[in-house]
């Protein structure tokens, strides 16, 4: 059930707002990152690990911040929210984190995408209060749904604990069960933000990749 709309124009940066009390952030950092081969949320990247970006990140736009993990390796840095269906992927972490919130408006990150920005958290954040009756407002480009770098509201953890208990543990397979407002890439670009964005960090080939062509693009600017 999906809800569009277009921007129509570029998104204004002057529409700045600090962090709001009425949305909680939850970083997923449950993974088991096999691929990398080392925890990613301690990975560094340019001189700061992937977690401590995605706290900051989210601490800008909201109070309220929780790591979805163990709380044996990320309690001393944000309280934690533990998975209540063990082993399901971010699913899992999703419905944890619906279940433990406060809020009606909650923002849900990976924790190894450090290319999101501020002013695109602000953006569908805008969109989610702009389209009350839709349970998630989710990014879709070419490469596919982003539901790791979404809004949900609460009515979600229902639908996700359904799923869970079935087995059915895909998100993007949920999003035909509720109102859904859609971001295609059509707005993205249009409200300014690059579907580059969206770039996660899976494996240190990957990771390399960034660091080279993050010197490379300081080496151009100099």
């Amino acid at each position: 059930m999906e809800l569009r709309s277009h921007a129509g124009k570029v998104y204004d940066r002057g529409m700045e707002n600090g962090p709001e009390r009425d949305l909680t952030a939850f970083i997923l950092a449950g993974g088991k990152s096999t691929r990398m081969g080392a925890d990613k949320a301690f990975v560094d990247y340019a001189g700061r690990t992937l977690l401590a970006r995605a706290l900051d990140l989210a601490r800008s736009v909201a109070f309220d911040v929780r790591i979805v993990g163990s709380k044996e390796k990320f309690a001393a840095f944000a309280p934690v929210v533990e998975d209540v269906i063990c082993d399901c992927g971010p699913l899992g972490g999703i419905h944890a984190a619906l279940q433990a919130s406060s809020t009606e408006l909650n923002i849900v990150l990976a924790v190894d995408v450090p290319f999101i920005s501020w002013a695109f958290l602000q953006y569908l954040i805008k969109q989610a209060r702009g389209a009350p009756e839709a349970a998630v407002v989710v990014p879709r480009g070419d490469e596919g749904w982003q539901p790791l770098c979404a809004i949900y509201r609460r009515e979600f953890a229902g639908v996700a604990e359904r799923a869970l208990r079935a087995g059915r543990n895909k998100i993007d397979r949920l999003f035909d069960e509720v109102q859904t407002r859609v971001v295609e890439q059509e707005e993205l670009e249009g409200a300014g933000f690059s579907p580059a964005i969206f770039r996660n960090l899976n494996t240190p080939e990957e990771l390399e990749g960034e660091k080279r062509r993050g010197a490379i693009n300081l080496w151009r600017a100099q």
